[in-house]
């Protein structure tokens, strides 16, 4: 997807270089936000394609501009960030942050993630209505399961919840937001269902359930559903 524009927001002049050095050699144009306001201004006027943002900005609070910049662009945000901590991952990928890439980050697993969330964009507006992820089949306007040229026979709820993962491919989707949308009634959201639904999951589509690579757990956050390119 070489000339797709990405506007990196970072008050540090050296991660900056190296982020437009790693995303540059992916073929990806790149434009530069030091603060809050400039960051607006360019995803307003630039029209990227994606957006990388740090949260320690000087003059905004990083978790306030998630919601900000995806009113003024609505394309994936990646948080590229040094807080750790999981309440500042949760808020992010609840405000609508597509991922949370914590720094110092290998170069070559931010590409894979930009990748992902630029894909979920396209299967989003319709044009990736199924998701493989190896021999796994998930067919979603249909809403069919097969693992090689098997059907998976999949209960309401495991279908709903992997339903949720296959909407968005490659990113994590956080426990809160699972449960929202697939028990309804708020005194059912226990996140013991939620993992008891995942691990039957696993024991249907994992090639080895006691080692996913499928349905992957981002401990304390949520899951994601790791999909084929």
């Amino acid at each position: 997807m070489s000339g797709q524009r990405i506007l990196v927001v970072d008050d540090e002049l050296h991660i900056r270089r190296l982020l437009h050095g790693t995303l540059t050699r992916a073929s990806y144009e790149v434009i530069e936000a030091k603060t809050g306001r400039e960051a607006l201004e360019l995803a307003a006027s630039a029209r990227p394609d994606a957006i990388l943002l740090d949260l320690g900005l000087p003059d905004r609070d990083g978790l306030e501009l998630v919601t900000l910049l995806l009113r003024q662009a609505k394309v994936p945000l990646l948080v590229v960030s040094a807080r750790e901590s999981t309440d500042d991952k949760v808020a992010a990928l609840d405000l609508g942050a597509d991922d949370y890439v914590t720094k110092p980050f290998d170069g070559e697993e931010l590409l894979a993630r930009l990748r992902a969330a630029l894909r979920h964009k396209v299967s989003a507006q319709g044009s990736e209505p199924v998701v493989r992820a190896g021999n796994l089949r998930i067919d979603l306007p249909n809403r069919t399961i097969s693992k090689g040229d098997v059907e998976v026979h999949l209960t309401r709820k495991e279908y709903d919840v992997l339903a949720q993962l296959a909407m968005a491919p490659g990113r994590v989707v956080t426990h809160a937001r699972i449960l929202k949308q697939v028990w309804p009634l708020e005194h059912d959201r226990r996140i013991e269902y939620l993992r008891i639904v995942v691990r039957n999951l696993r024991q249907k589509l994992e090639p080895d359930p006691a080692r996913p690579r499928i349905l992957i757990n981002e401990l304390g956050i949520g899951y994601r559903l790791m999909a084929d390119p």
